[in-house]
């Protein structure tokens, strides 16, 4: 396959006439964003045309906008490092210059001093070199810059609106990944627990915004992003360096997000001991209680986008194949270290029954919940307890009178919501066993999911009518249960009953209790696992 050809700016400023200084050998870097130059004791980083959405570069006057906002932002962690933003200028007979004084403006690059490579951080990890003291001195350079960074009441509330947009659109630019460098079940775990975290931790993010810490912070945090430019781990000889720019919904985060991006790229790199050391220090300066809360959240959230970022190279045509495979393979492992994180808060499961009287639904429900760890709340039982009613004694009544009355139907419906919701929010899963027969009572329970971060599943029951007759003619005989329910009733809830044509396709399962259950069980296990693979077992 033939090498793809770069642009014909890029191919200029591969040669050293285009700059004013002496260059030596120009050496390219590419990232999804930026050619990198580096060319002496100069860098130059040029931005591509490119539009993700939650960067755009497509313009030229958004690069040379960006450009400069670039040299703003970092230099409150790097300062003298940045030095200007540089025009690229193309003569009439097509001569590039950076820096020029004639010609056409073609593009801008941020102009920076080169820094010593070797000093990086990602290589003298790769030697070995870094030690905990050095860790703590970058964290504590950046306590004292999370501090004193731009917030407000406004920002924060702003910042806690793009925190949720930004990982909501992290999910969906992964999409197209699924099956290339993100597995089905990853996809299923990391939105899950996603889900169950913004429900379960609300409290917390909610003192984030009121406690302010929510600034304009660095948002992208790698050790290939700190330098220590001197041979002392202090603080000021580190340059912490390559920070967003590009989108105000990005810079403006929870300044644990910081934190936990060095953290995750130290883990990811093998690391984990640096990473723990540099959050201990983190936390012994910061006044941060509840860091540890919102830690995995963050450094999964990071790994996801260093994941997706990874996956945006395998599309770009000028990369050579090879590093594209290079970059599949680091995407997966940045997917498979989030699903790491994301198993210190597995989410629950709110399962429901959904049939008529005597279709089988207790017995499924008793099949299901032993295997997934779920706690069965049967209708039969809190309408009784409602009514002052021992679960076993008969209250039989017409259809829709007595204790079975539309009324006393909205009481226990709200009673089996109430008592899941706060059994769901501590990570509990739950199997309503009621009849389910009607939309809103569906969508009550599928909105109730929602708001306690449960992943959310229907399962149909039926039975040919000969079982039903026969189960309740047993039930009428006097056999045990808290169900009262005869003949008419089945009559009548048949007439009424509204199929679960709203439930989607992958969270509606159904189950034919007049054949083997067993089976069908089975089948139903796994169909839950792949809704949320943590809350079911393998």
């Amino acid at each position: 396959m033939p090498k793809p050809e770069l642009p014909p700016l890029v191919k200029a400023l591969l040669e050293p006439d285009a700059y004013p200084h002496p260059t030596g050998r120009i050496k390219l870097l590419q990232t999804h964003i930026s050619y990198v130059f580096l060319a002496g004791d100069y860098v130059y980083k040029v931005k591509k045309p490119v539009d993700f959405g939650f960067l755009n570069y497509s313009t030229l006057g958004r690069r040379r906008y960006y450009c400069h906002k670039e040299l703003e932002l970092n230099s409150r962690l790097c300062s003298g490092t940045y030095l200007g933003v540089a025009p690229i200028r193309e003569g009439e007979h097509g001569d590039v210059r950076v820096n020029g004084k004639t010609g056409v403006i073609v593009d801008y690059a941020v102009w920076m001093r080169r820094l010593p490579e070797d000093r990086m951080m990602h290589h003298l990890l790769e030697r070995g070199e870094v030690t905990p003291e050095m860790v703590g001195a970058v964290a504590e350079k950046l306590v004292p810059f999370h501090q004193s960074a731009e917030t407000s009441a406004s920002i924060a509330k702003y910042g806690d609106w793009a925190i949720r947009y930004n990982c909501a659109e992290n999910v969906r630019q992964w999409q197209p990944y699924i099956g290339r460098t993100i597995t089905r079940e990853q996809d299923a775990i990391l939105r899950a627990y996603l889900e169950a975290f913004y429900a379960r931790k609300a409290d917390v993010m909610r003192r984030r915004v009121e406690g302010l810490k929510i600034r304009r912070c660095h948002s992208d945090l790698r050790s290939d992003s700190v330098c220590f430019t001197g041979e002392s781990a202090t603080p000021g000889d580190i340059c912490i360096f390559d920070c967003v720019e590009f989108s105000r919904r990005i810079t403006l985060v929870d300044a644990a997000r910081d934190v936990s991006f060095l953290a995750m790229d130290l883990e990811y790199r093998g690391y984990p001991d640096l990473a723990a050391a540099f959050v201990q220090r983190y936390e012994a300066l910061a006044d941060d209680p509840d860091l540890a809360e919102v830690f995995p959240y963050y450094a999964g959230y990071n790994a996801c986008v260093r994941g997706k970022v990874e996956s945006f190279l395998l599309d770009i045509p000028e990369i050579p194949q090879k590093e594209r495979r290079a970059a599949a393979a680091r995407a997966g492992r940045y997917f498979g270290l989030a699903v790491q994180y994301a198993q210190t808060l597995p989410p629950a499961m709110l399962i429901i029954t959904c049939g008529l009287s005597a279709s089988g639904k207790s017995s499924v429900a008793a099949g299901l919940a032993p295997s997934i760890g779920a706690r069965i709340i049967s209708s039969d039982v809190t309408r009784k307890r409602l009514a002052g009613i021992s679960a076993g004694d008969p209250a039989v009544a017409a259809y829709r009178e007595g204790i079975y009355s539309e009324e006393m139907n909205r009481q226990t419906y709200a009673a089996l919501f109430d008592e899941a919701r706060e059994l769901l929010l501590a990570g509990e899963s739950i199997i309503l066993d009621a009849a389910f027969l009607r939309r809103d009572q569906r969508r009550g329970a599928a909105r109730l999911a929602r708001e306690t971060g449960a992943q959310f599943a229907c399962v149909e029951v039926f039975a040919d009518e000969s079982d039903i007759k026969d189960r309740m003619q047993r039930r009428e005989a006097g056999a045990a249960g808290p169900s009262d329910a005869r003949w008419n009733t089945y009559r009548q809830q048949k007439r009424r009953f509204q199929r679960p044509t709203e439930v989607l396709p992958d969270r509606h399962l159904v189950i034919n209790t007049s054949s083997p259950i067993r089976r069908q069980l089975t089948t139903a296990m796994k169909a839950l696992r792949a809704i949320s693979p943590l809350s079911v077992p393998g």
